[in-house]
């Protein structure tokens, strides 16, 4: 038998032992209570070995993380005072910590490895990071149950010493209180001394101290970030906002409605990545291949119409006129009128409460970063010797590509890719992933790839890219594919593998802002940084690249960095939204079909096919289904996914639904109007509660109506 075998037999044996023989009587409150007397009578006689011996039951029921721990704690301050007992409660405490920790780390940690590795690489790679300061915080302020701590401790490549002396150093705190309140305990021998100074002074402390450890810990880190500058006599203004896309904005406009002075910093152009390069120049451009798509349909309606001729020039030229549209309400007029001092200018930080533009220098008590980020253009071989462009320089094309190569499958590409099809290009989709749309369900991305297919779009998928060729004018990409090269020809490739946070030329790295493995800035949950004058929203924060995930994170952003002194707000990612605005569109929020599956979560799917939806025949667009995973046997939303026309606007029903915890039967229950599309969330609750429909109720039902019946 294997040595981990038998460490399993004996923990095992050891904690029914405990059960079946019910020795958790021993280390209750009463049996305290009842032999207390006694128990001071044999430490007086023999104090080394009683000391001894209390300590190897600490270890042995904190090793194997049975209950009891709390009571012997207070115990150790009943019997043996508040020193000797904060001394042998704060060893053993440790010794059980660290042979819990052992103990699962030999039982698990190598099976766990071998299954989940790569998943587990990044959770080892932090722990080799931060893992002191993480134990530490867990240990000063117990957010979660210590035996928890030791277990999921014992699966990373945390040191043994290492963790032993964080838990020692982090746990000395709260086990002095503890014991303390052990020795008020033992003076307890009548009602009256229940309400006795000192008893009542140490339960207050006992359950003020997770608040005052955390009040004194974050303290403590603000005074450690801060050490090393110096805080100007006077400031500028409440704020400095940098950034002047989506979040920055609204940080900028809510910081302005609350009478703060605010500045506003932006290094390009107003409204950002999403005005300027992203949400409305894409959406545009989709609309006008969404057009030309349904002139090529009209024969479908009963009506004869000419081919569609594109004049690229002139669809380029509506994407401009849009955007200028949209230009007034991110204007610098607009926000100066509404109270924001606008600055253009590369913006860098020099302390945590100074940014430098140019030769000037402004000084607040907070700073929101809000940079956004840029597309990712990877290092591949001969890239810079062909023509390529990314969304954010795509706008400026005046004529369609014959061939266009589009890197990337992810939502960018997706969308891009079948405009340029209807456009008139011949488009050629790659990416290294098995299928598009990775994020989504299988079932999603299948639908959505039977239609690009249908529409000419040649999809590449599970090809590496190798390098790019350019020779005589002849530009190809050459991919490998199940081992075999292959070469595929364009005139123009767009690049869209992803995006990266913009956090170049700011000067976090010599602040030692931190930043997360995918680059960036790694923020708490009140989207402070690791400098806590500093915050971060929108995309150079993450975890989500929304538009309206960066709106959402401004608002906390800015609401806790004026008001963090008073009151802080933790940000909610509860429910979140998203779509992929691709033909037919595909919208999505909570949880998944495929993550739930990974994440062990048992969930019941319910379908509703469009293509009974009256609306949807009517319109020609009965393609696609609403997708519902609930909690099994009941009727809680926990994630929505709607593919088909109006998808973006469909899936909003769903999103208040979670955000106000309204199941399937409120949905079912709420008259919608017909015929419209929103009947079909309707219907798909509709098709929950038949799947739920009462058996014995409407079987009495039915003897009801034929006595009824029979009765006449």
């Amino acid at each position: 038998m294997t040595r981990r075998l038998w460490l399993l037999l004996v923990v095992a044996i050891c904690i029914t032992g405990f059960f079946v023989f019910d020795l958790g009587r021993f280390l209750s409150f009463e049996y305290l209570d009842l032999h207390r007397a006694r128990l001071q009578e044999l430490i007086a006689a023999r104090p080394v070995a009683a000391g001894v011996l209390y300590a190897l039951v600490y270890v042995g029921v904190t090793s194997l993380s049975l209950p009891g721990a709390a009571v012997l704690t207070l115990a150790g301050g009943a019997l043996f005072g508040l020193l000797w007992g904060t001394v042998l409660v704060s060893f053993a405490s440790t010794l059980g910590a660290t042979a819990a920790f052992l103990i699962s780390r030999l039982l698990f940690r190598d099976w766990l490895q071998a299954h989940f590795g790569d998943a587990l690489a990044s959770v080892d790679r932090g722990v080799a990071r931060d893992g002191k300061r993480y134990l530490f915080t867990l240990r000063l302020v117990p957010i979660f149950p210590f035996f928890l701590i030791n277990v999921l401790m014992g699966l990373t490549p945390m040191r043994v010493w290492q963790y032993f002396w964080v838990s020692q150093l982090g746990m000395l705190p709260g086990t002095l209180v503890y014991v303390n309140a052990g020795t008020q305990l033992a003076s307890v021998s009548a009602a009256g001394d229940l309400l006795s100074p000192g008893l009542i002074a140490s339960f207050v402390l006992l359950g003020l101290f997770p608040w005052i450890a955390r009040w004194g810990l974050a303290a403590w880190r603000r005074q450690r970030a801060l050490a090393a500058f110096t805080r100007p006599r006077r400031f500028d203004t409440n704020l400095i906002v940098i950034g002047a896309g989506s979040a920055g904005l609204v940080s900028s406009l809510i910081a302005a409605t609350v009478r703060a002075r605010v500045v506003l910093i932006e290094r390009h152009q107003m409204g950002g990545d999403c005005l300027n390069t992203g949400c409305v120049p894409s959406k545009t451009l989709i609309r006008s291949a969404a057009m030309r798509r349904q002139v090529s349909r009209a024969h479908e309606f009963g009506i004869d119409v000419g081919p569609a001729r594109v004049d690229f020039a002139r669809v380029m030229a509506r994407v401009r006129e849009t955007i200028a549209a949209i230009e007034p309400n991110d204007s610098v007029e607009r926000y100066t009128a509404l109270g924001v001092d606008c600055i253009s200018g590369e913006a860098r930080i020099i302390s945590p409460w100074e940014v430098q533009v140019g030769d000037r220098v402004l000084a607040a008590p907070r700073i929101v970063i809000a940079t956004g980020a840029g597309p990712l253009v990877p290092p591949f071989p001969g890239l810079e010797r062909v023509p390529y462009v990314t969304s954010d320089d795509v706008w400026q094309l005046q004529a369609l590509p014959e061939r266009l190569l589009v890197l990337g499958a992810g939502p960018i590409g997706c969308e891009l890719a079948q405009s340029f099809a209807r456009l008139g290009a011949a488009v050629t989709l790659v990416d290294m992933a098995p299928t598009i749309l990775p994020r989504e369900d299988a079932d999603v991305a299948s639908f959505v790839t039977a239609q690009f297919e249908s529409e000419g779009i040649a999809l590449r998928l599970d090809h590496r890219v190798e390098a790019f060729r350019s020779e005589s004018g002849r530009h190809s990409l050459v991919a490998e594919c199940a081992g075999e090269r292959i070469e595929i020809e364009f005139d123009l490739a767009l690049v869209a593998i992803g995006r990266r946070a913009r956090v170049d030329g700011l000067g976090l790295q010599e602040l030692g802002i931190e930043l997360t493995p995918q680059g960036t800035v790694a923020v708490d949950e009140y989207l402070a940084t690791s400098v806590p004058t500093i915050y971060a929203c929108g995309d150079v924060a993450g975890p989500y690249q929304f538009t309206h995930m960066a709106s959402h994170q401004a608002w906390y952003a800015t609401v806790n960095a004026l008001f963090g002194r008073v009151r802080r707000f933790p940000v909610d990612y509860s429910v979140v939204p998203w779509a992929t605005f691709t033909d037919p569109e595909v919208a999505h929020v909570g949880l998944g079909e495929r993550d739930a599956g990974r994440q062990g979560i048992a969930v019941e799917i319910t379908c509703y096919d469009l293509a009974d939806l009256d609306r949807a025949r009517a319109d020609g667009e009965n393609r696609g289904f609403v997708k519902v995973l609930t909690a099994p046997g009941k009727d809680r939303i926990l994630g929505a996914t709607i593919v088909g026309a109006h998808a973006g606007e469909l899936i909003h029903e769903f999103v208040l639904a979670m955000r106000h915890n309204l199941g399937l039967k409120k949905v079912l229950g709420t008259i919608h109007i017909y015929p419209t599309w929103s009947e079909a969330n309707r219907f798909a609750a509709g098709n929950w509660r038949k799947a739920h429909a009462p058996g014995r109720l409407l079987a009495m039902a039915e003897r009801y109506h034929r006595w009824v019946r029979e009765r006449q």
